[in-house]
């Protein structure tokens, strides 16, 4: 039955998006997504709050702790997901340009390394950048980008 809800789920998602699960009360977070709208030329990435229905599902399907994350997840539906680091390498990458060079600390530096200082940061991020009382709503032009 699960694996069911999971097939007709996916089904809404559109072919060779990826989805970016974020924390939407998070200003830097918010920021973020609208930096990765503006540079989406390829029109790649699909957006759900982390505190949405939509995005509380996605986590459960791939048995994510909701209680253990926070802060940001890519999806890429039928293939894998990423965070922490990692997600937002992978992000990056697919934004093109110089970008893409972001991927060398993939290479260069620890995963471990890599996620310390963006622990350290998802820690602190609002003490240093606030945050909002309920979930970004979208603008109608950008609507269709956001899942839900």
């Amino acid at each position: 039955m699960e694996n069911y809800l999971f097939r007709i789920h996916m089904d809404t998602i559109e072919k060779n998006k990826k989805i970016i699960l974020f924390d939407g009360v998070c200003n830097l977070c918010n920021a973020s997504v609208q930096f990765v709208i503006k540079r989406d030329k390829k029109d790649v990435f699909r957006f759900a709050a982390l505190q949405s229905e939509q995005g509380q599902q996605l986590l459960v399907e791939r048995n994510i702790d909701p209680d253990e994350t926070d802060s940001i997840v890519l999806i890429e539906p039928g293939v894998a997901y990423y965070t922490r680091s990692r997600a937002a390498i992978e992000i990056a990458s697919e934004l093109g340009g110089g970008w893409r060079l972001l991927r060398i600390f993939e290479y260069i530096l620890p995963t471990s390394l890599r996620d310390s200082l963006y622990n350290f940061i998802a820690r602190n991020r609002y003490k240093w950048f606030g945050r909002k009382d309920q979930c970004m709503i979208p603008t109608p032009e950008l609507k269709a980008k956001f899942l839900g």
